[in-house]
């Protein structure tokens, strides 16, 4: 004679049951991964003993096990290329792309899997000309796929379950890293090795991700949309140092520079000879921007000393608010021909 099950073997096989049935693929969610690219998609090259590009769209997919079993995963091959070789020029036709493939009502959304160098600027640029509201998740890893615990795999799943996912909806783009989803706004690279490598500083993360579900910390953080202009304008990223004899920024001002992106110091202050040359590169109709190197607050008005944030506000200066100034550049070369001039439209776009 049988022994009843216990209410414990009960629950245990009705799960079972549950996760023995397979869901029909149709029924699934369609979710595109355009891949760009960098450390995710490289292997150790044997002969020179470093990550090189190495692996496909399709080879990505097929080292994530489970995939299959929440999404109909689709490929496009962008590009693959380490992310230090990204350009602006690059990321124009990445925003085209995936724009392009949003636009099938079957589609919920995107992973881009992109280089940690740049994935900060290439998810900020694509947060600010993407048409469309869909999910678009950028994902990356900083252990190469011939390393013995490669952080790549686990970071498309987390993408794509985000992707999936209605409480991720409303985020905009995102870099989603090791478990933590960061709004492309406010998202940094903070470590050059390890695998918590990105952070939101202050404005803290949107969500987490742990054992399939995604669990929702914040907002999306306010932001715009601009449209790609025809020819981005060439835009310069300069850092000032102490005793900055401000030559570069000439320099700049002397290249056809339409704007310079100056990466000041504190809340946004240079020297007497740095402020000099941002008159000269002023003088010449080019756009100057002011940053800061400090990771967190924002560029203020504070100091009225020669060379202080509000000292250059009155020459002409725009702050540039609360985003690094490699953003702030890509912020600019898309204004710039917006504007068409117009000081205040320019300062109010950075100021949101």
């Amino acid at each position: 004679m049988k022994r009843p099950l216990t209410l414990f073997q009960f629950i245990l096989m009705v799960n079972l049951a549950f996760v023995a049935i397979e869901v029909p693929a149709q029924s699934l969610p369609t979710v595109v991964v355009v891949t760009t690219g960098g450390t995710i998609a490289e292997k150790i090259d044997p002969a020179t003993g470093a990550a090189v590009p190495a692996v496909s769209g399709k080879d990505l997919i097929s080292a994530v096990p489970g995939l299959e079993k929440i999404a109909n995963i689709r490929t496009v091959e962008y590009s693959n290329i380490d992310s230090s070789h990204m350009t602006p020029q690059m990321w124009v036709g990445l925003s085209k792309k995936v724009d392009e493939v949003l636009k099938d009502p079957k589609v919920k959304g995107v992973v881009i899997t992109h280089g940690t160098d740049t994935i900060a600027e290439g998810a900020y640029f694509l947060d600010l000309t993407l048409k469309s509201k869909k999910p678009v998740v950028f994902v990356g890893a900083m252990r190469n796929a011939s390393d013995v615990s490669p952080d790549g795999p686990a970071n498309i799943l987390d993408a794509v379950t985000q992707v999936c996912s209605d409480k991720a909806a409303g985020w905009g783009v995102t870099v989603t890293m090791n478990q933590y989803i960061n709004a492309a706004k406010s998202v940094r690279k903070v470590q050059t090795s390890n695998v918590q490598a990105f952070n939101s500083g202050e404005k803290g993360y949107l969500g987490y991700i742990a054992v399939g579900k995604v669990e929702k910390f914040n907002d999306r953080p306010a932001g715009i949309k601009l449209p790609i202009p025809k020819e981005l304008p060439k835009v310069i990223l300069i850092k000032t140092f102490a005793g900055d004899d401000g030559a570069l920024v000439k320099f700049a001002a002397d290249q056809d520079a339409k704007g310079i992106v100056i990466e000041g110091v504190g809340a946004g202050n240079v020297n007497p000879q740095v402020a000099d040359a941002i008159k000269y590169a002023l003088d010449k109709d080019v756009v100057v921007v002011l940053s800061t190197r400090v990771y967190n607050g924002d560029v203020l008005p504070v100091y009225g000393v020669k060379g202080g944030g509000a000292s250059l506000v009155k020459q002409g200066v725009i702050l540039g608010g609360n985003i690094p100034a490699a953003k702030d550049r890509l912020l600019l070369m898309l204004a710039i021909p917006q504007a068409r001039g117009n000081h205040d439209q320019l300062q109010q776009w950075f100021d949101s």
